[in-house]
């Protein structure tokens, strides 16, 4: 495993450790450790178990000739199968979490994938952390769902020019597992409920090792969930009416992340893959003025050192082969960018899904002025304390960076 590879895994880890302390009997965000409130964690009542298993046949976009027959085997593949077994844990609605967010739970899962094709892909395993939540009751027993799970893949046959160079999709043994779903949840019997949707998922080692295509699937969805302990459907529906008031202010972001990625570029028609890999730093500093409790909307202002930004421009030495390149290093303000993005965010217990698109003011060369666009989850880990794990496109279609790092809010209620 790559150094990026293990940065990527330390992270993911803590975001499993960030449940597993949440789900351990402590109070609640913000509450008094001297006097325990009627919100306490340590009631036995105040976390909800349950376990599910989700089966999602569907369809790869043919984005690469590897799918379309450019193959060891000559021929199309295309279908996909995963089945998933899922861990979840929902706050009781006599928490504070309970009251404002009666219809959401998360936890984690891990999920056996398969595109027919293990020779040259794999058979990728993902472990991964999800968040289900309620979008609009349709009936009292039927309502209009959504989920995102995240997480890593492990058992990938990457790219190797001696046992597998027609894959030319996969660079990594282990990648980035991302879906998003929509589905409907029919509560069928107490404690029992069946969901069944689409939903879209992405596999990415996001630019730390080439190549890097991505592998993107459309799915189905069939799903059934159990939960244990009473059955607090009925105390869902109070707490709704429960719920704690809401007031609209202001809170402040700020954010340092970091990460190491590879580097390749084309030359007078010439694909090149730059030896190593190179370092990317950030600061995000990012006020939002929270409409809801469930959505969060403001600037963010951006700045980014990447060490592998236009060296394309400085080669030091004329048409060398890929692994005799040589570069002078670029000036600072070629590899410095300041931007200005548009940030949303969906909040709930624990995660926060942020979305972003921005432009760098501040930035010399095609790497650095340009359109970027963001997507990032954060985790609470402590009042005011949260890990970042995100995503850089740039131009709305070019794979940029990871944005591994950590973060706080002034301001957070």
């Amino acid at each position: 495993m790559n150094k990026a590879m293990r940065v990527i895994s330390a992270s993911f880890a803590a975001v499993l450790l960030c449940l597993t302390v949440v789900s351990l009997p402590a109070p609640v965000r913000g509450e008094s450790l001297r006097r325990p409130t009627p919100d306490s964690l340590a009631r036995p009542e105040a976390l909800v178990h349950k376990f599910g298993l989700d089966v999602s046949p569907g369809a790869l976009f043919r984005t690469d000739d590897f799918f379309k027959g450019a193959n060891a085997a000559g021929k199309e593949f295309g279908t996909t199968l995963s089945v998933h077994l899922k861990y979840a844990f929902q706050f009781g609605p006599e928490t504070r979490f309970g009251r404002n967010y009666p219809f959401t739970y998360q936890g984690v899962g891990l999920g056996y994938n398969t595109f027919f094709n293990s020779a040259e892909v794999g058979t990728p395993v993902a472990l991964y952390v999800f968040q289900h939540a309620r979008i609009a009751a349709l009936t009292e027993r039927l309502s209009l769902d959504y989920e995102w799970n995240f997480g890593l893949s492990f058992g990938w046959k990457p790219f190797d020019e001696q046992t597998n160079p027609f894959n030319t999709v996969v660079g990594s043994k282990i990648n980035a597992y991302i879906n998003l779903g929509l589905m409907l949840n029919w509560r069928f019997a107490p404690r029992w409920s069946l969901t069944a949707g689409v939903g879209l998922t992405h596999f990415s080692n996001g630019n730390t090792r080439y190549p890097n295509g991505g592998v993107n699937l459309i799915g189905g969805r069939v799903g059934v969930m159990r939960t244990f302990g009473r059955d607090a459907a009925d105390d869902r529906r109070a707490a709704v009416r429960r719920s704690d008031p809401f007031r609209p202010y202001v809170s402040y972001d700020v954010i340092l992340y970091g990460a190491l990625r590879k580097k390749g570029f084309l030359q007078e028609s010439r694909a090149y893959l730059i030896p190593g890999s190179f370092a990317v730093a950030g600061l995000n500093f990012t006020p939002m003025y929270n409409f809801s409790r469930f959505f969060r909307a403001g600037l963010s202002l951006d700045a980014q050192y990447d060490e592998s930004a236009n060296l394309k421009d400085h080669i030091a030495n004329d048409y060398p082969l890929a692994d005799e390149l040589k570069f002078h290093r670029p000036p600072f303000k070629e590899q410095f960018a300041v931007g200005v993005s548009i940030r949303c965010e969906v909040v709930m217990p624990i995660f926060s899904i942020n979305l972003g698109i921005g432009k760098n003011l501040i930035g010399r060369g095609d790497d650095t002025n340009s359109f970027y666009q963001v997507f990032a989850l954060k985790a609470d880990v402590a009042c005011n304390v949260f890990l970042h794990v995100g995503y850089q496109l740039y131009k709305f279609r070019n794979p940029n960076n990871l944005m591994l790092g950590v973060g706080y809010r002034f301001n957070g209620r």
